[in-house]
């Protein structure tokens, strides 16, 4: 089951964020405690710019989480979806909730208004590039085009 998390649903909105916390534990990245995450999703959702999606197991135990963040596009009145985060939990992986979770971003984006969902992935992170492409996402880079770097900087 995948359910649309809302900024009054306190208790899916903290099962989001101990997932999207244990996401960058994970991965050796620093993360908010949940409390503190939980708080900056109800912000994120109240504002209008995020849609959160929370997939729970048939005991009704949340196994994974999706992040979307709409902006308007440059180039037409449409919303550009980035798919901030998608993590389930490593026991459960394999098992669909992935494909639900990508089904339900695709979803929920094109009913708000996208007109494309991106996102960024590793080069190590093959699974996940093969649950991108088994969704229908296509590479827009390397494979006939160029090469693209992602940068970031502290401000």
């Amino acid at each position: 089951m995948i359910d649309d998390v809302t900024p009054d649903a306190a208790e899916a909105l903290l099962a989001a964020a101990r997932l999207l916390h244990d996401f960058n534990a994970e991965y050796d990245e620093p993360a908010p405690e949940p409390e503190v995450l939980a708080g900056f999703l109800r912000a994120r959702l109240a504002d209008g710019g995020t849609i959160l999606l929370l997939a729970r197991d048939d005991a009704g135990d949340p196994v994974g989480v999706a992040a979307v963040r709409l902006q308007r596009s440059l180039w037409s009145d449409a919303f550009e979806a980035y798919l901030a985060e998608l993590y389930v939990v490593p026991p459960r992986r394999g098992e669909g909730f992935g494909r639900a979770l990508l089904a339900a971003v695709l979803d929920g984006s094109r009913a708000a208004g996208a007109d494309y969902v991106f996102l960024v992935t590793s080069e190590e992170d093959v699974s996940a590039q093969r649950a991108y492409e088994a969704a229908g996402f296509r590479r827009t880079e390397a494979e006939g085009g160029p090469t693209m770097w992602a940068y970031e900087q502290e401000l």
